[in-house]
């Protein structure tokens, strides 16, 4: 069982901080169930950090002890693994992009996957599933408008599009009037007056 565990790690210190490693892309190496026993083991030891359901990361090494990698790096990681979209919530690309002074407690990223949770350290982080239309442009700053503007809804979209207006830029401005026919009729309207003002 040690040599399955040594097998384990040292094909998590190949990876990059915050890559998870599944159980299932370690069944080459044995049984599901021994692979789950080595697992839980590494858990017990500290050498690995359950994530979630069958995903574990490795924990990094400071000079103060151990700590659990970046949230961003992965959640990065998870959605590349499971070739998933993911995106900030509207919540926190309105704090972003100074639409609100609120900022968000929960780690909440939005996927076009299922939702669940994951643990990062101390962390949790949930991902929900979202419409297409709120993860257009994820990782551009229209597409963080497309979700502040869905967070702030209707009544304060108006306002808020002429301060995007102005900090976005023209460029990305454009991205977000070109993204509209995909959006909801209320946003899409709010978007094309602001495009014309």
């Amino acid at each position: 069982m040690q040599v399955l565990a040594d097998q384990i790690m040292e094909r998590a210190s190949t990876l990059p901080e915050g890559a998870p490693i599944a159980a299932k892309s370690l069944l080459h190496l044995g049984t599901r169930a021994a692979v789950d026993q080595a697992l839980s083991r590494l858990v017990r030891r500290g050498r690995l950090m359950r994530a979630g359901r069958g995903v574990y990361v490795r924990p990094l090494e400071g000079r103060f002890g151990l700590r659990p990698p970046s949230v961003e790096k992965v959640v990065r990681a998870v959605s590349e693994q499971r070739g998933e979209v993911v995106a900030s919530n509207g919540a926190a690309a309105a704090n972003a992009l100074g639409l609100t002074t609120q900022v968000p407690i929960r780690m909440v990223y939005l996927t076009n996957g299922r939702s669940r949770t994951f643990s990062v350290g101390k962390q949790t982080v949930e991902f929900q599933h979202a419409p297409a239309w709120q993860l257009l442009l994820a990782d551009r700053p229209a597409g963080e408008a497309v979700r502040a503007l869905a967070w702030l809804g209707p009544d304060k979209a108006g306002m808020a599009l002429e301060t995007l207006k102005r900090k976005l830029g023209p460029s990305a401005f454009g991205e977000l009037v070109s993204v509209g026919p995909r959006l909801p009729t209320w946003l899409a309207r709010s978007v094309s007056q602001a495009a014309h003002l």
